[in-house]
C-alpha cells in the first residue's frame, strides 16, 4: 500500500538522525521510541524493515482508531515539531478518507488540544510543520489515526521530529527541506544546489551554511524561461502561532541579470502583500536581508522570483533565520484583542461616543415579554440607543471603538438586537473611521433581523492606515424610531472565515454543527432534540439561539413527557485533574410547566452521582448563563 520509492527517499534523512534524535522525536527504524500506543485502541504496527509505522484496514474497519501516546515533553524555548505522514485511499472511497490528527495533553487539563488535521490522500510522503510556543508546562504529544472508507486505507507515519526553532527557519540541509515547497511551474522552479548539482548554463555559488561544496541552498534559474515574467515561487509551511520580530536570510542574485526578487506573505484567505524586494543586484557572494515579519494569525511566507527573458541568470537563497526582536530596533504599535473587545459588564471599556446628544447608555433591564436581558450572562449590562426620545428624524448615536493598527486583517463580532423599527434598514450600521484621511467607509448594515433577537455578525476587514470601527444607530423618520441594543464586541486578528474551518476548542459546542462529543442513552419523543428558530409550543421557549440567534440548540419538549420522566444528556469521558474545573452553559427556561434542570458528577466505577447544579420551574424569557465550578482527580462525565 504504501510506496517503496517513498523510503528510499526517507532512508538518508532518517538514518542521519536516528542515532541522535531529540525528546519528541523518532524515526522508528526498529522501535516507536518514546512512543507507546494506547492499548485501548488499534495498535500502531511497525513496519518489519522499519522506516515507518503504520494502520490499515488489514486488521481494522473504518472509523476505528490508533492512538500514539508520547513521554512528557518540555518546550521551554519556542520549537518546531514536523510531521512526515502518508494517508492512502482507493479513488471509489474520497467521500469518506481517512483522518490524522495531533493534539497536545498538557497534565492540568481535562481535553486534548487539536493542533492539526489532515484527510488528504497522497501518493508519496507528506509535510506537517507546527509551531510550539514555549512553556514551562509538561504535555504530551497524540497522534490519532482514524481510518476511513475502502478496502486499501491506510495512514503511515515516517518520522516525528521536535527541534528548538521555528517552522519557517530553514538551511536546506536536510531532505524534507523544512517543510519548504515549490509550486510547480513549466519552465522556472526552484531547486536544491549545492554538494553534487551542477549546472552548466549557469556559474552557481557555494551554499552560505558550510561555505562549501558539501552544502545546499535553494536557487532558481532563467534558462527554461519561454515567456515575459515567468515567475518561480518557493513557499514555507504555514505558521501556526503568533509570532513578530526580524526574518532574515541570505540571498545571490548574478550579476547584469533581468529578474525581480520578492518576498511575500499570504494569508489563510489567500491574500497577498508584499514585503521586500531586492532593489539592486548586489555583488557576487552571499547579501544578508532583513525583514520586519509579523505573523498574528496564520501566514505563509513566499520567495518569489520573476524573470523577463531567458537571460535572468540564477537566484539563489539559503539560512532563513527568524527572531522575535524586531529588526535594528524598530517598534511598532501592538494589537491586543482584550483592549479591543468590550462585554459592558462593567463599563463602556475602550469605546467612546460623540459628546453631543445622549447616544449610547450602558443599560440593566429585568427580562420580561417586551425587552430581553442583555447577551453576556442574560442578567448584565449591554448598551441601549434609544432613537424614541429624539426630538427630530435622522438622529445618530455613534460609537467608536479603540484605534486598531493600519496593515492586519481583523475580525469584528458583536451581537444586536432591535426593537420597534417599521422598517429595519440601516437602523444600525457599521463604518471603518481612517484617523489620517479623517474618512468613513460603511463595512456593514442590517437589512432585515427578527425582533427582540440577539443576533450575531461578523465583518472580516483590513485598511493600510489605522482605523476605529464605528457603531452608528439611525432614525430615519420621526414616525419610525425605536431601539438598538448591542453586547459582546469582540476584535480578533485573521479572517472571521478562517475560525469556521477550524473544530471547537476542546470541550466546547455550539450545536451549529451536530451534539459534538455529547450522547444519550435513549432517542425518542421525550429525548433533547437539536433545533433552531422558535420552540413548536406558543408562549414557551426561546426565539432563538445563543450563539448567532438563527443557529441550533439542544431542547426537551416537555408536552410529550409525563410526571416524573427524564432525558439525559452525557458529556465524553473527561480527565480528572487536580486542580478546578470549570462548566459553562446558556439555558432558557420559560413557560408554563416548566420542570427540572440539573446537572450531576458521575465518577468513573462509582455508581452515584452527585448533583452540582439544579432549577426548578420557570426562570426567564432570556437566555441565562451558568457557571459551575467542581473538583474530581479522576475520569467522569457531567
Amino acid at each position: 500500500m504504501l510506496l517503496r520509492g517513498v523510503l528510499l527517499v526517507l532512508q538518508a534523512l532518517q538514518l542521519a538522525g536516528a542515532l541522535d534524535l531529540p525528546a519528541g522525536s523518532c524515526a522508528f527504524e526498529e522501535s516507536t521510541c518514546s512512543f507507546d500506543s494506547v492499548l485501548a485502541f488499534l495498535p500502531w504496527i511497525l513496519n518489519e524493515e522499519g522506516h515507518y509505522i503504520y494502520m490499515d484496514t488489514s486488521f481494522g474497519k473504518q472509523g476505528e482508531k490508533a492512538v500514539l501516546l508520547s513521554s512528557d515533553l518540555q518546550a521551554e524555548e519556542w520549537s518546531c515539531l514536523r510531521l512526515v505522514y502518508q494517508i492512502t485511499t482507493s479513488s471509489e472511497s474520497l467521500s469518506d478518507p481517512s483522518q490524522l490528527n495531533l493534539y497536545m495533553r498538557f497534565e492540568d487539563e481535562s481535553f486534548d488540544r487539536l493542533l492539526w488535521s489532515a484527510k488528504e490522500p497522497s501518493d508519496s510522503w507528506l509535510i506537517a510543520s507546527l509551531d510550539l510556543q514555549n512553556s514551562s508546562k509538561k504535555f504530551k504529544i497524540l497522534i490519532e489515526g482514524v481510518l476511513g472508507q475502502g478496502n486499501t486505507a491506510s495512514i503511515a507515519l515516517f518520522e516525528i521530529k521536535m527541534t528548538t526553532g521555528y517552522c519557517i527557519e530553514c538551511d536546506f540541509e536536510e531532505n524534507h527541506l523544512c517543510g519548504f515547497v515549490n509550486r510547480w511551474n513549466p519552465n522556472v522552479n526552484w531547486f536544491v544546489g549545492g554538494g553534487s548539482i551542477r549546472n552548466v548554463h549557469s556559474i552557481l555559488p557555494q551554499d552560505h551554511t558550510f561555505k562549501s561544496e558539501l552544502g545546499h541552498y535553494m536557487y532558481v534559474d532563467s534558462v527554461y524561461v519561454k515567456h515575459f515574467q515567468e515567475v518561480a515561487q518557493l513557499i514555507s509551511p504555514l505558521t501556526t502561532a503568533p509570532m513578530a520580530g526580524c526574518l532574515s536570510f541570505y540571498y545571490q542574485i548574478q550579476q547584469g541579470n533581468d529578474n525581480v526578487f520578492s518576498l511575500y506573505t499570504r494569508d489563510a484567505a489567500g491574500l497577498y502583500e508584499e514585503i521586500w524586494k531586492a532593489d539592486r543586484p548586489g555583488n557576487a557572494a552571499w547579501n544578508l536581508a532583513e525583514v520586519e515579519f509579523n505573523a498574528p494569525y496564520p501566514m505563509e511566507v513566499i520567495f518569489e522570483v520573476a524573470f523577463n527573458g531567458p537571460k535572468g541568470g540564477y537566484v539563489a537563497l539559503d539560512d532563513i533565520s527568524f527572531s522575535p526582536v524586531h529588526c535594528q530596533n524598530q517598534t511598532e504599535l501592538l494589537f491586543s484583542a482584550v483592549e479591543a473587545s468590550c462585554n459592558f459588564e462593567q463599563d463602556l471599556c475602550n469605546f467612546n461616543q460623540d459628546k453631543e446628544g445622549p447616544g449610547w447608555t450602558r443599560v440593566k433591564v429585568k427580562p420580561n415579554m417586551y425587552r430581553a436581558g442583555d447577551h453576556t450572562t442574560g442578567l448584565g449590562y449591554y448598551l441601549l440607543a434609544n432613537t424614541k426620545f429624539t426630538s427630530q428624524p435622522g438622529y445618530i448615536g455613534r460609537l467608536y471603538g479603540p484605534s486598531l493598527p493600519g496593515n492586519l486583517q481583523y475580525c469584528l463580532r458583536f451581537h444586536y438586537a432591535i426593537y420597534g423599527f417599521l422598517k429595519m434598514s440601516d437602523t444600525l450600521a457599521v463604518y471603518i473611521f481612517e484617523e489620517n484621511h479623517v474618512v468613513q467607509e460603511k463595512i456593514w448594515s442590517v437589512l432585515e433581523s427578527p425582533r427582540g433577537v440577539w443576533m450575531q455578525a461578523e465583518i472580516t476587514f483590513k485598511k493600510p492606515m489605522p482605523t476605529k470601527v464605528v457603531f452608528m444607530s439611525l432614525c430615519k423618520s420621526f414616525w419610525d424610531c425605536g431601539l438598538v441594543a448591542l453586547d459582546d464586541i469582540t476584535i480578533q486578528l485573521g479572517s472571521c472565515s478562517s475560525s469556521e474551518k477550524l473544530l471547537p476548542p476542546p470541550g466546547e459546542c455550539t450545536f451549529e454543527q451536530d451534539e459534538c462529543t455529547f450522547t444519550q442513552e435513549k432517542r425518542n419523543r421525550s429525548s433533547w432534540h437539536r433545533r433552531r428558530g422558535e420552540t413548536p409550543t406558543s408562549y414557551t421557549g426561546p426565539k432563538g439561539d445563543h450563539t448567532t440567534g438563527v443557529g441550533y440548540y439542544m431542547y426537551i419538549e416537555a408536552s410529550h413527557m409525563v410526571y416524573g420522566q427524564k432525558a439525559r444528556l452525557l458529556s465524553r469521558p473527561l480527565r480528572g485533574v487536580s486542580g478546578k474545573h470549570c462548566l459553562t452553559f446558556f439555558y432558557h427556561m420559560y413557560g408554563g410547566g416548566t420542570g427540572l434542570l440539573s446537572v450531576y458528577l458521575k465518577k468513573e466505577e462509582d455508581s452515584e452521582e452527585s448533583l452540582l447544579w439544579r432549577r426548578r420551574g420557570e426562570q426567564s424569557i432570556s437566555w441565562l448563563r451558568a457557571l459551575i465550578e467542581y473538583s474530581c482527580e479522576r475520569q467522569h462525565q457531567t
